[in-house]
């Protein structure tokens, strides 16, 4: 096995100097022609405009060699990285338990797929279970914590029967990736529990949960509340907000609060505050509600037509420079209405005989 990976890494950078093999030769050709030909020793002006044309030639091959090399290398590693994003924050099921789901993200990190917004829904025995949460900050640095409520959630979500019991999951695997860091780079405190694991870093989350009939229960921590959209666009409220999670401990009783019934048809609309603070060169923010209007007042539109809709509109509106990292979220409940059964042909109605009494 190990002999194995060491021929493997061999290989490898081979593949990386190939580049460099013919630029190389040329220079050692050009070295030893100057050094042991009497020809190139020569004086005069004929013979240094040979020399010079010939090492003009090895240094353009050489530079354009190792630029090619780290071309290959930039876009072998850019491969990596997308892959292991879309593994980390990967696109939703578009088909959950009757309904449609589509989402994205935007990152402030300029080459970054992800950054510090995260999404995920998934069908339980219990209801379709949706989160939506930013962490403080943006970009790669956020990434952990990112990591410790997905993974929490992916969990937790089909093991909980009560909303409220994901929501100390989610809390409690931040809490350990909290502590876990602040031994990380204190490592002074590591025989004891650091008495603030991560000064100001905290996750806002709005939990939801969507049951078979379209009532939609919410646990919404510090997390912007989602938009319905149906005839109109108007926003859900999600009850009173319980603290972000990793800032302060969650209350003893986490009660869902009843916030709205999605009919069939109609759709949530879930984002992150990157997306309602948006400003552009003037500092006006970007008006997401009546984006939301105009994207569905002709006829209604799939939830990734949405969702790329608002994408273009935020990218217009910023001019392609995000001050944070954007995720949304649109649910859409298509399920079919039961239509009323008519009564069998040859049946009637009779009324119950009257009492003798």
């Amino acid at each position: 096995m190990i002999r194995t990976r060491s021929l493997l890494s061999d290989g490898s950078r081979l593949r990386r100097l190939g580049p460099l093999t013919l630029p190389t030769l040329w220079g050692a050709v050009a070295v030893t022609w100057k050094l042991g030909c009497p020809l190139a020793q020569q004086p005069g002006l004929p013979m240094r405009i040979a020399t010079s044309v010939v090492f003009f030639t090895v240094g353009t091959g050489l530079i354009l060699g190792i630029r090619r090399g780290l071309s290959r290398e930039l876009k072998r590693m850019r491969a990596i990285a997308h892959a292991t994003q879309r593994v980390l924050l990967r696109p939703p099921s578009p088909r959950l338990d009757g309904l449609s789901v589509a989402a994205g993200q935007l990152s402030a990190s300029r080459g970054a797929a992800v950054g510090g917004d995260l999404y995920e829904a998934v069908a339980t025995p219990y209801g379709v279970r949706v989160v939506i949460g930013d962490v403080r900050g943006h970009g790669l640095a956020a990434l952990g914590a990112v990591v410790a409520v997905l993974g929490s959630f992916r969990e937790a979500a089909h093991d909980e029967p009560e909303l409220g019991g994901v929501l100390r999951r989610l809390d409690r695997a931040l809490g350990r990736h909290l502590r876990d860091r602040a031994r990380d780079e204190h490592p002074a405190c590591a025989g004891r529990e650091p008495e603030h694991p991560a000064a100001e870093e905290f996750v806002t989350v709005l939990l939801l949960e969507i049951r078979p009939d379209g009532t939609v229960y919410a646990l919404n921590c510090g997390h912007p509340g989602p938009y319905r959209i149906g005839h109109r666009v108007e926003a859900v409220p999600v009850g009173d907000p319980l603290p972000p999670l990793g800032a302060f401990p969650l209350p003893a009783d986490l009660i869902p609060y009843r916030c709205t019934r999605l009919l069939p048809g109609e759709a949530l609309f879930l984002h992150t505050d990157g997306a309602a603070e948006a400003r552009d060169g003037a500092g006006r923010f970007f008006a997401l509600e009546a984006v939301l209007a105009e994207a569905v007042r002709d006829a209604p539109v799939s939830p990734a037509a949405l969702v790329r809709r608002v994408h273009g509109a935020l990218l217009r509106h910023t001019r392609g420079r995000l001050a944070d990292d954007v995720a949304l979220l649109v649910v859409r409940n298509d399920r079919m209405r039961v239509p009323a059964q008519p009564a069998e042909p040859g049946l009637r109605r009779t009324r119950p005989a009257p009492s003798p009494h």
